[in-house]
């Protein structure tokens, strides 16, 4: 008997002995590999920067030595990157105005963080009453999406308490003007627990940035003026170990469903896609 059959003969046993409840088995294994099946797969008007497969389209870090890989349909990192520049993932497409699709989780956060600030609405940060900055120690890693090609416009994914979605390069620039720093400071704090995922849906129109986590407004628009026109979007490194434990919040991230939609910009034009 060839290895075909023999596989029939065991599923036929299989069903057989499930008896009524095989149905309700099968019909649980088939809507599970459905589910996998629509992952990555872009909903009407969007393109999937992410194919589920490979990271074609992204640019590897020289000298990775394999740490941005695909795992189970997603992009997933281990914040080990032996790259000796920029350890972040690139892509190669260059996008003007846009809205993107990310779905993220943290894998886990094994660093205890001793600095995590109590950040206010205003985006500032909690003093007691001598003035000392109020520290949180609170386990945590750390990512983010790079918008139009620098780490300055990060839209952050982490542990802190004021929750991801953050634009943590425009908040703490002193040279940040109050009103701005409080709108990229996020609204509520929308995560999901570590080790679930997550939904950011990101709209950038013009100098604009407005971030939805799973379904909640957290920057609900932020006018950043010095905002470049267009750029790379990437997922950012961060952390990394020495003698053997985290020295940081490490980038311990997997991405999947990464769709983008052009927007037509101001004028009616849409905007320039270039690649390279």
């Amino acid at each position: 008997m060839d290895d075909a059959a023999t596989f029939t003969r065991t599923i036929k046993i299989w069903v057989r002995s499930l008896g009524r409840h095989a149905t309700a088995v099968l019909l649980v294994l088939s809507l599970s590999t459905a589910a996998r099946a629509a992952d990555n797969e872009p909903p009407p008007g969007f393109t999937a920067l992410f194919n589920g497969r490979d990271l074609s389209g992204w640019k590897v870090p020289e000298g990775d030595g394999g740490h941005w890989k695909v795992v189970d349909g997603a992009i997933d990192y281990d914040a080990q990157s032996e790259a000796r520049g920029d350890k972040s993932l690139w892509l190669e497409r260059e996008f003007g105005d846009f809205e993107l699709h990310v779905d993220w989780r943290i894998k886990e956060a094994p660093y205890t963080n001793p600095n995590v600030p109590y950040i206010l609405p205003d985006g500032t940060h909690a003093r007691d009453i001598h003035g000392k900055e109020l520290k949180l120690a609170l386990p945590d890693a750390d990512s983010g999406i790079y918008l139009r090609g620098s780490g300055n416009y990060q839209v952050n994914i982490w542990c802190w308490p004021i929750g991801s979605g953050e634009m943590y390069g425009i908040r703490t620039n002193p040279s940040t003007a109050a009103e701005l720093r409080a709108a990229v400071t996020p609204r509520m704090q929308a995560d999901n627990p570590v080790g679930q995922w997550n939904r950011f849906e990101i709209t950038v129109r013009g100098n604009t940035v407005r971030t939805v986590l799973n379904g909640k407004v957290v920057i609900p628009g932020a006018q950043i003026p010095d905002l470049p026109a267009r750029g790379h979007l990437a997922l950012q490194h961060h952390g990394g170990k020495r003698n053997g434990q985290w020295a940081g919040p490490p980038s311990l991230l997997q991405y999947k469903n990464i769709f983008i939609k052009e927007l037509p910009a101001e004028g009616g034009r849409r905007s320039v896609v270039r690649t390279g």
